[in-house]
C-alpha cells in the first residue's frame, strides 16, 4: 500500500502537467503509467491555433482556447527554466489558404465570424500569400493570416513535464491502472496491473481516450470520451530545400482540411485525418494517400521530401468536442479529459484548473462550463 495526496491515472501531457502543478503546491502525487510522455503527444502537430481553428457554436471553448493561448509564453518560459529543455515553441504565426472558389467562400466566412468575434485576422490575396510563403502553388485563391496562432513540439513538451514531475517529487508507477477502488460513494486510489495498491485522497482521471474504459467506477462516473483516430505524416527537409515553411499553413482541399507544420530542426508535420475508426490505430494507405495528395496541391514541392514516418494516434473526444475539467460524479475522482483536438493547447490552463481544484479551491470561472457533469444535466433537462 502507498499512501498518496493524488494519484493520476494517464501520463501524457494533461496528467503530466496536472501531477507537476499538484508537486508544486506540496501535495505528495503519484502517476500511473507504463510510458509517461507517450500517447497522443507522440502523434500530435502541436498547433497553438485558437483563432484558426475557432468552430461556430463552440464561443465557450474558444474563450478557454484564448486563455490558454494568452498562458502560453508565460508557462514555456517556467518550463524551460525549470528544466533547461527546449519546448520547440514557435511564434510564427499561420497562414490558412484556399485553392478553389469553393474553398475560398468558405475561408471568407470564416473570416467574418472571426471578427464578429473580434478575432484578430488579415485577409489576402492569393499574390500576398505566395509573396509570404513562395512554395505556395500557383492556384491559391487567397487566405487568412493569423500571426497570434502559433506552435509548439508535444514530444518536447510531454519530454520536459517528465522531467518537471521528477524535480517535484512526483513519483512514477509505470505500470496500467487494473481499477479503481471505489467505497462508499468516494474513489479511494487505484490498483495497478502489477498488483500494487496506491492509496489517495483524490484520483485524477487523465487517461485520453481511454478514460471511458477504467474498470472500478460505476457506469454514472465514467466520462463520454470516445477515441478519434487522426494519420500523421513527417518528412525531413534537406538543407538544400530550406526554408521549405516559414510558418504553418493550413488549408480547406476539396472539403478537407489539412495543414503543414515546419520545425525548426527541418521536420514538416502533415495532417491530419480525422476518423471515427474505434480502437484501430493502423497506418492506412488511404489515409497516407489522402495527405500527400492534398499537400501536394498546396505545396507541389513537398513531393521531393523524404517521408520519414506515418503514424496514427486516438484524440480523446467528447460529445461536444470539448474538455471535461473539475470533479466527478464521485467524492475524490477529478477529470481532466476529453481535450480533443485541443489537448497541447490547453495544457497550461489544465494545470492551472487541475492546481485549483485538487488542493481544495472552486473551479475557476473560465473552467466552469467545461465540468464533468454537463452532459447528465442536459439529459435531465431535456
Amino acid at each position: 500500500m502507498h499512501r498518496h495526496d493524488a494519484v493520476v491515472i494517464g501520463g501524457g501531457i494533461i496528467g503530466l502537467v496536472t501531477a507537476w502543478r499538484a508537486g508544486q503546491r506540496g501535495l505528495r502525487t503519484a502517476v500511473a503509467d507504463p510510458e509517461p510522455g507517450g500517447g497522443a503527444a507522440q502523434v500530435a502537430a502541436g498547433m497553438l491555433a485558437p483563432v484558426t481553428e475557432v468552430q461556430y457554436g463552440e464561443q465557450a471553448l474558444l474563450e478557454l482556447n484564448l486563455a490558454a493561448a494568452r498562458r502560453y509564453p508565460s508557462f514555456v518560459a517556467e518550463l524551460e527554466e525549470t528544466t533547461g529543455l527546449d519546448l520547440g515553441y514557435r511564434t510564427c504565426g499561420t497562414l490558412a489558404v484556399a485553392l478553389d472558389a469553393d474553398d475560398r467562400a468558405q475561408l471568407r466566412e470564416l473570416h467574418a465570424f472571426q471578427q464578429s468575434l473580434g478575432l484578430a485576422s488579415e485577409w489576402l490575396g492569393g499574390r500576398e500569400c505566395r509573396r509570404l510563403e513562395p512554395m505556395l502553388a500557383p492556384g491559391v485563391h487567397g487566405g487568412l493570416r493569423v500571426d497570434g496562432d502559433h506552435q509548439i513540439d508535444p514530444r518536447r513538451l510531454a519530454a520536459a513535464l517528465v522531467r518537471a514531475c521528477e524535480l517535484s517529487g512526483v513519483e512514477f508507477r509505470r505500470s496500467r491502472v487494473a481499477r479503481v477502488e471505489v467505497a462508499g460513494d468516494r474513489a479511494h486510489g487505484v490498483v495497478l496491473e502489477d498488483g500494487t495498491r496506491i492509496a489517495a485522497g483524490q484520483v485524477v482521471l487523465a487517461a485520453g481516450s481511454l478514460s471511458a474504459r477504467i474498470e472500478g467506477l460505476p457506469a454514472r462516473a465514467l466520462p463520454p470520451v470516445r477515441p478519434v483516430k487522426g494519420q500523421v505524416l513527417r518528412l525531413r527537409v534537406p538543407p538544400a530545400y530550406a526554408p521549405f515553411l516559414s510558418r504553418t499553413v493550413r488549408a480547406v482541399v476539396r472539403g478537407g482540411h489539412v495543414y503543414l507544420v515546419p520545425r525548426e530542426n527541418g521536420e514538416l508535420v502533415v495532417g491530419a485525418t480525422s476518423e471515427e475508426m474505434g480502437w484501430d490505430t493502423t497506418v492506412t494507405a488511404g489515409g497516407v494517400y489522402e495527405l500527400l495528395r492534398d499537400a501536394h496541391e498546396l505545396l507541389p514541392g513537398i513531393t521531393e521530401l523524404p517521408l520519414t514516418a506515418t503514424q496514427a494516434g486516438l484524440r480523446p473526444g467528447t460529445p461536444d468536442n470539448a474538455p471535461l475539467l473539475g470533479r466527478g460524479a464521485l467524492d475524490g475522482l477529478v477529470l481532466a479529459t476529453g481535450h480533443h483536438r485541443n489537448g497541447v493547447l490547453l495544457t497550461p490552463l489544465t494545470g492551472d484548473v487541475m492546481a485549483e481544484v485538487l488542493t481544495g479551491s472552486a473551479v475557476p470561472a473560465q473552467a466552469e462550463p467545461f465540468s464533468p457533469d454537463r452532459f447528465a444535466l442536459q439529459e435531465q433537462q431535456a
